[in-house]
């Protein structure tokens, strides 16, 4: 049997990648991980406006990301699912060592909070220029990737989160990544360029029409 995962379709455009949205970092964080081993697979697109029935057969929560490693069994949960990956398909390795596991792991929660914020006196902006800062002090010290020279699972997992945040800050706030965090930088435009994130990043079009209900409401 093939190698199969279920990620969310595009709202409105049931065809095309989605914008992951909350939930849509992990999406992509599991296709990255199955990307960079080289691991063959088939990707199915689901509409979570519209659930089809075998879908919610594998997956009664209905959620997404979803996984088959070829065995027929479904799993869910992005951590569970990567670490199934990694010890299926060991090479190239991407485990992170413990000590680094964790670096960046409150930036997504602190943009979020950004995002939706009304009020410019409620510290959620300083608290992800910390965790920002943060970053950019451990690329500068073990850099260019979270663990060095080679791409791992922090950076898998971290990386959507940052692409959210740069388009949806901009595009909601006019709010951009100071310039000096000049490792941060470097780090996104690393990672973003890469042949794996270039391949299952969806559109700014997708991920700004994703946000848009949350920051409004």
């Amino acid at each position: 049997m093939a190698v199969e995962v279920c990620v969310k379709a595009a709202v409105g455009a049931p065809d095309s990648l989605g914008d992951y949205l909350l939930a849509g970092p992990f999406s992509q964080r599991v296709l990255l991980t199955l990307e960079e081993k080289k691991v063959t697979y088939e990707m199915k697109l689901i509409d979570l406006s519209n659930k089809p029935e075998w879908f919610l057969k594998i997956s009664p929560e209905g959620k997404v990301p979803v996984f088959n490693g070829g065995d027929g069994k479904w799993i869910a949960d992005s951590d569970v699912i990567t670490q199934v990956i990694e010890e299926k398909f060991p090479t190239p390795s991407l485990v992170t060592p413990p000590e680094y596991a964790s670096v960046g792991s409150k930036i997504f929660p602190s943009f979020v909070k950004f995002l939706k914020s009304k009020d410019a006196s409620d510290g959620s902006e300083k608290a992800l220029l910390d965790e920002l800062q943060a970053l950019d002090e451990h690329l500068k010290a073990h850099g260019p990737y979270i663990n060095g020279e080679n791409v791992s699972a922090a950076d898998l997992s971290l990386g959507p989160k940052l692409f959210h945040l740069q388009i949806a800050l901009e595009h909601f706030k006019g709010w951009k990544i100071p310039e000096n965090l000049t490792s941060v930088h470097a780090y996104t435009q690393a990672l973003f360029s890469r042949e794996s994130f270039v391949k299952t990043k969806p559109t700014k079009e997708h991920l700004i029409a994703g946000w848009a209900p949350k920051v409004n409401a």
